[in-house]
């Protein structure tokens, strides 16, 4: 068997996806999970790391995550909003207009109290009740 086969295969390259295949689980089922979520998600997962002293400080975070250090305390200032208000964003589904550049004048608000009502305003519920603080 000194001879070759020659194989020819037709593919077919096309932008999109082929409409027998599932839709991806970001590509609007309803499964996807909002960026702020990971945000926060990300955020207390640093923090943890900090804490711990697996990472030595949030400069090293930005360094090995390859975003500017700017860009780090921007998602690391999430986790001062109200516990509250935290855990609705990690469990909240997708919401137009709730992301981590509006939500930076409420971090800005020391006070948790001041900060309910402008989330509640962001997300649209202003008329239901929140939480109290512990």
């Amino acid at each position: 068997m000194s001879g070759s086969q020659e194989v020819t295969y037709a593919v077919a390259f096309r932008a999109g996806k082929r409409p027998d295949q599932p839709p991806l689980e970001s590509e609007g089922t309803g499964n996807s999970i909002p960026r702020i979520a990971r945000l926060m998600a990300l955020a207390i997962r640093f923090e943890g790391l900090v804490r711990a002293e697996r990472i030595r400080d949030y400069a090293e975070l930005a360094r090995r995550g390859r975003v500017t250090r700017a860009r780090m305390t921007q998602i690391m200032k999430l986790l001062d909003l109200a516990p509250d208000i935290q855990e609705q964003i990690l469990f909240l589904p997708p919401i137009h207009g709730l992301n981590e550049r509006n939500l930076r004048r409420i971090v800005s608000r020391i006070d948790w109290r001041e900060q309910r009502p402008l989330f509640q305003k962001i997300i649209g519920r202003r008329g239901q009740n929140h939480p109290r603080p512990i």
